[in-house]
């Protein structure tokens, strides 16, 4: 008897238009996860705001990063399922989805019911848990799976940023380069609102996050702490490529106000080349396939910061996408 592996991402507009910009943003923006604020509110700051005065622009920055098989996001998927689903073998039936627009959750799982797998595993392509990503990905599941007459075993993993093999695959790429080369190292993750991790703490850390000294080791309080699960991620690589200390930087990308995680990437950036840093390294460990904020945020806009304060050019590390460390690291991640 088979089992499923249903891969899930974030999303991306089917293509680079205001108006698939505009429906990918509503999908997205709407989630009660994403923007966790009364409905009412959120409606209006959605619908009548950010959607009307973002999609235009949105859409041009998607066209500076389409390819001609469409978003790197989905292709990258794609061809991560494809080839995850040759590694693995007849055992096991791959679907890929994403959290929105297409290929749908509730598509994909239907797919999966038709094959009837004794064993479903569920995994969220977001290494760090947050409730906006991993735990809208996971209620999704559950929401369009609570109907079915028969509900198989479930394996949801909802975190692997600490997984030996998704840190080899990382090692993988980043041994491409000779971090000693560089005068700066910086591990820019996606941001969140400081809200977001306050509300995580206390609901299952039975106590409030300090934004500080708190995210210096894991423990059973702060397993679940996205903020707490970069700053890992950062030291187990570190370790790994011996980084010495002061040569690195954990930081926060994507920002939407002054409330997000801190510091910014952005500042940061601007901060290193200010300080006569020539050649900086960026490595994005939130992000498994190049995206928006990977290929246009880091690699463009960041790299117009950098030389505008004086330094000479920041490198970014390729995501790891459907390469073949990451392929059978995801087999070894499912397995175990």
């Amino acid at each position: 008897m088979k089992e499923a592996i249903l891969l899930i991402n974030l999303g991306t507009p089917d293509a680079p238009t205001t108006g698939k910009v505009g429906k990918y943003l509503t999908q997205f923006l709407n989630d009660r996860r994403v923007i966790d604020i009364n409905p009412i509110g959120r409606f209006i700051l959605v619908n009548l705001i950010i959607v009307p005065f973002r999609s235009f622009k949105s859409s041009k920055l998607y066209q500076k990063i389409w390819i001609k098989e469409g978003s790197p996001l989905l292709t990258n998927s794609v061809a991560l399922k494809e080839k995850l689903q040759k590694e693995v073998g007849d055992k096991y039936f791959v679907e890929l989805a994403m959290r929105y627009q297409t290929p749908s959750i509730k598509n994909a799982l239907e797919n999966i019911r038709q094959q009837r797998p004794s064993k479903i595993h569920v995994l969220p392509l977001y290494p760090q848990y947050a409730s906006s990503s991993t735990g809208s990905t996971i209620e999704e599941v559950l929401k369009q799976i609570k109907g079915w007459e028969v509900i198989p075993n479930l394996n949801i993993i909802s975190k692997f940023y600490d997984h030996p093999k998704f840190l080899e695959a990382l090692l993988v790429e980043g041994r491409k380069y000779n971090t000693s080369e560089f005068d700066h190292v910086v591990f820019s993750y996606h941001g969140l609102p400081e809200r977001q991790i306050l509300k995580g703490s206390v609901h299952y850390g039975g106590s409030t996050c300090q934004m500080g000294g708190c995210c210096n080791s894991i423990t059973k309080n702060n397993q679940y702490c996205y903020r707490a699960n970069c700053f890992e991620t950062t030291r187990q690589l570190v370790k790994a490529l011996n980084i010495p200390e002061g040569k690195y930087t954990t930081s926060f990308q994507s920002r939407l106000d002054q409330k997000w995680l801190k510091p910014f990437s952005d500042k940061v950036i601007e901060e290193l080349a200010k300080k006569g840093n020539k050649k900086v390294l960026v490595f994005s460990p939130a992000f498994v396939a190049d995206c928006l904020e990977t290929i246009y945020e880091i690699g463009t806009e960041y790299n117009e910061i950098f030389k505008e304060h004086g330094g000479e050019e920041i490198t970014l590390v390729n995501s790891l996408n459907a390469n073949e460390v990451w392929v059978k690291s995801l087999k070894g991640i499912i397995s175990n």
